[in-house]
């Protein structure tokens, strides 16, 4: 792809997580927070915009590559998303739009993988019992829960066909979509804490490593920081995704408000 050609990707949202404990999946709960119904996740928005660095730099960009996503307005079930990406440079400038509007902006290119040492994020185990979510339980440095999960066929193409990824390459060679990578970080906070409803807001990504389906991943987190945005409190989590508790896949900073203001 040329430096001046704009690659385009349109796809069909589809909310995974009808049934999440997160209720801004929930169309009602969501038209609390003042909303038009229930969000589609950021980590499936994101999935989304994976496919054009994919179809430009190939699996190479899934060994090495890295993106930073920001999500700016909802993505709805069943609406149609546009993904747009173009070169600028050594950087891919990613925008994705639904129903006219402006939802996500993402950069990605080609990255030297250099991944943090395993050292740095020690295990331990989860809490028979959930804190709920706050700035006790989620102070800034400490070190959550390890969370785990094994990356059956069944869960690869359950998440295939839920984002509609058109590419052949994850199903050919047995590749872990780096959406279900992402989602696995939202599955490392929603283990450790019970959250209300929560909205993630963005991810930093540098993949390290290709992960394969037949595979265990595992999400080590520590916190970050904590703070108040606008009346909401945010939280940023440092992970580390591993291939069978040996092989870095990617390191993630991973941005969410876990608590939302009280809608008016």
């Amino acid at each position: 792809m040329h430096a001046d050609t704009l690659a385009h990707y349109e796809v069909e949202a589809q909310n995974l997580s009808r049934v999440s404990e997160n209720k801004i999946h929930d169309d009602a709960v969501a038209r609390q927070f003042g909303f038009t119904g229930a969000l589609v996740p950021g980590v499936e928005v994101y999935a989304y915009a994976c496919h054009l660095p994919v179809e430009v730099w190939g699996r190479e960009w899934l060994e090495r590559g890295a993106i930073e996503c920001r999500f700016a307005k909802p993505v709805y079930d069943a609406r149609l998303v546009h993904v747009r990406a173009e070169l600028e440079g050594d950087l891919l400038a990613l925008r994705v739009e639904s129903e006219g509007v402006i939802c996500a902006n993402a950069t990605a290119r080609l990255g030297k993988a250099v991944a943090p040492p395993i050292a740095n994020y020690p295990v331990s185990p989860l809490p028979k019992d959930r804190p709920p979510a706050d700035e006790t339980s989620l102070a800034p440095g400490l070190m959550l829960a390890a969370v785990t999960r094994d990356m059956t066929d069944e869960d690869a193409q359950w998440y295939l066909d839920g984002v509609r990824e058109s590419d052949p390459l994850y199903r050919k060679e047995r590749i872990v979509h780096p959406g279900r990578i992402l989602r696995l970080c939202n599955t490392a906070l929603m283990d450790n804490v019970v959250l209300g409803a929560w909205i993630h807001v963005g991810s930093k990504v540098q993949h390290l490593s290709i992960a394969r389906i037949g595979e265990t991943l595992s999400v080590r987190a520590r916190v970050a920081a904590n703070y108040e945005k606008k009346g909401h409190r945010c939280i940023d989590l440092d992970t580390l995704v591993l291939a069978n508790d040996e092989r870095p896949v990617a390191h993630v900073l991973h941005a969410a408000i876990y608590r939302l203001r009280a809608p008016n």
